[in-house]
C-alpha cells in the first residue's frame, strides 16, 4: 500500500521536473531575450575619445516603452561608436534599453535615442577618426516639468550627468533632446504653466552647464494622460528663445495604451530627431 499511496506524489514530482525541463530549454519571450543580451555589452575602446553628447531627458517616452521586435531593427542596434553613460558613469557600448538602469521603476524598452544615433553616424560617415556619439540617459516616466526644476533631484542629476560626460573622455554636448510634457495634461495649472516652467528650464541648463546657446530640441506631444494636451501642446510652440527647436510627434502611432509611441514611431521620432539636429548645424555652419 505504501508504494500505491507514493505514486501521486512521484507523479508530481516526475511532471514538476518536466516542467522545469521545459523552462530551462524552451526559449526567453523575444522583448526580454533582446534587450538582456544587449545590456550585457562591455566598456567601449572608445571610452577615452572625445564624443559628440546629448542629453536625454524627460519622461517614458524619452525613455523608451517601445516593443523589441525580433529581428530588432538595424537603426536600434548598438554600434561601436555609440555610446551610452551608464548610471555607474562609465562609458559602455550603447544598447537599448538605454534608460533601464535611470529609469527604474518601469520596464524599459525601446526610444528614439538609438535611431537618432545611427541617423548621425550615418550623415557622419566610417573610418577610424570618424564621430564618436555620447548619450546620456536621464529621463524618468510619469514626470510632471516641475520634477525638472532647479534645485529638484531629477535636475540637479541630468546637470550632474552632463557634467560627468564633459569630463569622461572630453568632448561637447551637442544639444539636450526633451520629450515631456504628457502628465502635465492632467491639471489645468500644470498645463497653463508648462511654458513659462520650460523656458526657465532651458535658461537654467545653460547657466549651469555654461553653455549660453545650448541647442534644446523638444518633442511636441503626441498624446497625453489628461484632457489639456493642446495647452501643452501649444505652450511647447511657442517658446521663443534661441537655439529651441521644437520636432512634432503628433499623428506617429501609439501603443494600445494610446500614451506610449509605438516601436515603428520611436523610429521615425529618432530619424526625424537626427534630420532636425542636421539640419539645425547646416544653417548653422552657413551663418558663420
Amino acid at each position: 500500500m505504501k508504494p500505491a499511496a507514493r505514486r501521486p506524489l512521484l507523479l508530481c514530482a516526475l511532471a514538476a521536473a518536466a516542467a522545469l525541463s521545459f523552462l530551462l530549454v524552451a526559449p526567453p519571450p523575444p522583448l526580454a531575450a533582446h534587450l538582456s543580451s544587449l545590456l550585457a555589452f562591455p566598456a567601449s575602446p572608445y571610452a577615452g575619445r572625445p564624443k559628440l553628447l546629448f542629453l536625454l531627458a524627460g519622461q517614458s517616452n524619452m525613455a523608451g516603452r517601445g516593443l523589441a521586435p525580433y529581428p530588432l531593427p538595424a537603426p536600434f542596434r548598438p554600434h561601436p561608436r555609440v555610446l551610452r553613460l551608464a548610471a555607474s558613469r562609465r562609458w559602455v557600448v550603447a544598447a537599448p534599453p538605454l534608460h533601464a538602469d535611470i529609469d527604474t521603476h518601469k520596464a524599459c524598452g525601446l526610444g528614439p535615442a538609438m535611431p537618432f544615433a545611427h541617423r548621425l553616424l550615418q550623415e557622419a560617415g566610417s573610418g577610424e577618426s570618424s564621430l564618436v556619439l555620447g548619450l546620456v540617459p536621464s529621463a524618468v516616466g510619469g514626470t510632471r516639468i516641475w520634477m525638472w526644476a532647479k534645485g529638484e533631484p531629477l535636475y540637479e542629476a541630468a546637470v550632474a550627468r552632463a557634467r560627468a560626460a564633459l569630463g569622461a573622455g572630453g568632448g561637447t554636448l551637442g544639444a539636450v533632446l526633451w520629450f515631456q510634457g504628457e502628465s502635465d495634461t492632467i491639471e489645468l495649472d500644470d498645463a497653463t504653466a508648462y511654458g513659462g516652467r520650460m523656458k526657465r528650464l532651458v535658461n537654467d541648463l545653460r547657466a549651469d552647464l555654461g553653455i549660453p546657446d545650448l541647442l534644446v530640441i523638444q518633442v511636441g506631444l503626441a498624446s497625453g494622460e489628461g484632457n489639456y494636451t493642446d495647452i501643452v501642446r501649444e505652450a511647447q510652440k511657442n517658446i521663443k528663445l534661441r537655439n529651441v527647436i521644437l520636432v512634432d510627434a503628433i499623428g506617429l502611432p501609439l501603443r494600445d495604451d494610446q500614451l506610449h509611441l509605438s516601436t515603428e514611431a520611436q523610429l521615425r521620432l529618432g530619424d526625424m530627431l537626427g534630420q532636425a539636429y542636421l539640419k539645425f548645424n547646416s544653417s548653422t555652419d552657413s551663418r558663420q
